[in-house]
């Protein structure tokens, strides 16, 4: 296992004065602060190969399970709706992960990131080693590939889980910014029955522009394009291995327009086999003779690939590559797993079930536009027109950035509020991510800009078209409505020129005044990402005022009891609407009903995480 023990500073300037013809002198012990201040910044990283089995076989089956996108479930439960999810939780994988290790008991087991965000899993970001990190110490995971979710917290939270982690650490890309020296392991070799494997892992290189507004969660780090780091690691890897496998917590395509998991696999065949991330995508595929592989999110399922070597001439050659990926839904959940973090389930249900206010009326009253149904199967009304939910969120995000105009998305196509006791798992289900509040001044012109870019969300509409669609490769939480400013949106237009008649206070918006714009610190990043908004900018930041209290989700609690004596009505100001689609298209109260029946199905991502990516359409009917 790798070291976790950091350097010793004191004694460093004794610096044998021997030599240099000098008296000894007393060394100097390092002050408190100076060792807090290295620990903070480096951990000391040994490179060393890690052996499993003994050598001996000419032939020799590798094999490798991977999880990932785990998001903070041990339970196979959903503590946002305070519901059983079947298809969820370390608990579940930790099952098909035994049965694996049973047939292979040198299985290298890795995770691939983002698991220690999300389902109420900050309630426990004080202890000494985090319950997703111990429940992986448990199930004796060797490796951990850190993703961009790992960088919401703290950086003493994070580095104080990697530290205790048992495993190997690792990320290819992830450099300290003084020396350029790795923050955690590029790669990790293993000896299985005498075969050299080295895994290398990565992860996306935007937790700069993610974490724009809290630049503390990543200080002292740079995060370098993977394809760059890769092709050095590879280098440096040259004749040191037998079998290449790449972990990476990363999409087949980047969202940015940097590197996807496809472009590594398409750069650098000399991987085997690649497991990949982020995505929370579900397939097995083949790029440039490398097998690709994920596992879904929220331990949906365990990717397992298993690689045969034989010996040729004193060398191993691969054989054959079979990978799978292995559905938790129907297995039964691990009793030592559930049994050891029970407290941890207990705790997550008792405070998604305090009661925090509550609610007069049903806020959306049909959740899907279409079916009326409040599980959306076909078109989401949160996303095609203005309503209740977003328009609380804005009213918060408004009040204590104290803006003219607040932006948000709708994270959950569900996301709705019942009459009756307002919980905190309601608070969690309308507000998914545990996101701050920023406070940016910014130019009409540039808020125009912003619009627009957040109007790339629907499909252009075409004649004939019965139902409204979204682009496929713009997901639901990067699609902002906004408040306090009156508008249109014309889908008939191209991206770009869809909004009309901006209005802010009944006047046009002036695009050389500044007006003041609320929106959470992901967004942004990625308005710093986009040109439209400077550090400089920001003159609000709910998480420096209020620390974890400025989280979106506290300031909708504390609103709601402070300022609307704890009872929430749905509110809709109607401030925005589509045009430029044909109510009227001729069939279409047909086709609607058959779409009500099944008959007809809206096209989902292949990924399944996006839905209603492609309008009906009379005429290709």
């Amino acid at each position: 296992m790798r070291s976790t023990k950091f350097l010793v500073l004191g004694a460093l300037l004794s610096m044998a004065l021997i030599g240099c013809g000098k008296k000894e002198e007393t060394p100097k012990t390092a002050t408190n602060t100076e060792v807090k201040e290295f620990k903070e910044n480096k951990l000391n990283l040994e490179k060393k190969v890690i052996k499993k089995g003994e050598a001996g076989p000419e032939e020799v089956t590798l094999s490798f399970a991977a999880t990932s996108d785990v998001h903070g479930r041990i339970y196979p439960y959903e503590y946002g709706i305070d519901s059983e999810d079947k298809s969820a939780g370390f608990a579940k994988t930790y099952t098909i992960v035994k049965e694996l290790r049973e047939k292979n008991p040198n299985l290298i087991l890795m995770d691939i990131g983002d698991t220690v965000q999300d389902n109420s899993a900050e309630l426990f970001n004080n202890l000494e080693t985090h319950p997703m990190v111990d429940a992986m110490n448990t199930m004796d995971y060797d490796a951990w590939i850190l993703g961009n979710h790992e960088f919401n917290f703290e950086k003493d939270f994070l580095l104080r889980n990697v530290k205790n982690f048992k495993g190997s650490v690792i990320s290819v890309n992830i450099e300290n910014e003084d020396d350029g020296s790795k923050f955690v392991l590029p790669y990790q070799i293993y000896d299985i029955q005498g075969v050299k494997v080295a895994l290398v892992g990565g992860i996306p290189p935007h937790v700069p522009m993610w974490e724009a507004s809290a630049p503390e969660h990543f200080k002292g780090l740079t995060f370098e394009d993977p394809m760059k780091a890769v092709k050095e690691t590879l280098e440096e890897l040259n004749g040191k291995y037998d079998v290449l496998v790449g972990a990476f917590h990363l999409g087949r395509k980047d969202e940015y327009g940097k590197t996807g998991v496809f472009d590594l696999a398409e750069a650098y065949p000399q991987f085997d086999l690649i497991f990949a991330g982020h995505e929370h995508a579900r397939y097995v595929t083949d790029v440039n003779g490398t097998t690709v592989l994920e596992p879904g999110a929220y331990g949906w399922g365990v990717s397992n690939g298993e690689i045969k070597v034989a010996k040729k001439d004193g060398k191993w050659e691969v054989k054959e590559i079979v990978a799978k990926n292995m559905e938790t839904k129907d297995v039964s959940a691990n009793e030592e797993i559930l049994d050891k973090f029970k407290n941890v389930h207990d705790e997550s249900r008792a405070d998604a079930n305090k009661v925090v206010g509550k609610v007069n009326e049903k806020f959306i009253q049909k959740s899907d536009y279409i079916t009326g149904e409040d599980k959306v199967t076909t078109m989401p009304t949160s996303q095609i027109e203005d309503n209740a939910i977003i328009g609380l969120i804005n009213e918060v995000q408004n009040h204590f950035a104290k803006s003219d105009v607040s932006a948000a998305a709708v994270f959950n196509f569900d996301s709705n509020l019942n009459a009756g006791d307002f919980k905190k798992k309601d608070v969690a289900f309308i507000y998914k991510y545990t996101n701050t509040l920023m406070g940016i001044n910014m130019t009409g012109e540039n808020l125009l800009k912003y619009m627009e870019w957040s109007m790339n969300y629907y499909n252009q509409t075409q004649p004939g078209d019965v139902t409204i669609s979204f682009n496929p490769e713009v997901r639901g939480y990067n699609y902002d409505m906004f408040d306090g400013v009156n508008y249109k949106v014309d889908i008939s237009k191209p991206a770009g020129q869809r909004i009309v008649d901006a209005t802010i206070n009944g006047q046009p918006v002036d695009p050389n005044k500044t007006y003041k714009v609320a929106v959470n610190n992901y967004r942004f990043g990625t308005l710093l990402n986009l040109g439209l908004a400077t550090e400089k900018d920001k003159y609000y930041d709910s998480y420096e005022e209020l620390q974890d209290g400025g989280r979106i989700r506290d300031l909708i609690v504390r609103y709601v009891q402070e300022n609307l004596n704890g009872e929430l009505t749905p509110k809709v100001d109607n401030n925005w609407s589509i045009i430029g689609f044909d109510e009227n298209v001729p069939g279409k109260e047909e086709i609607i009903e058959k779409i009500k029946t099944g008959e007809i199905k809206i096209p989902m991502s292949e990924d399944g995480r996006t839905l209603n990516i492609k309008s009906i359409n009379v005429n290709s009917l």
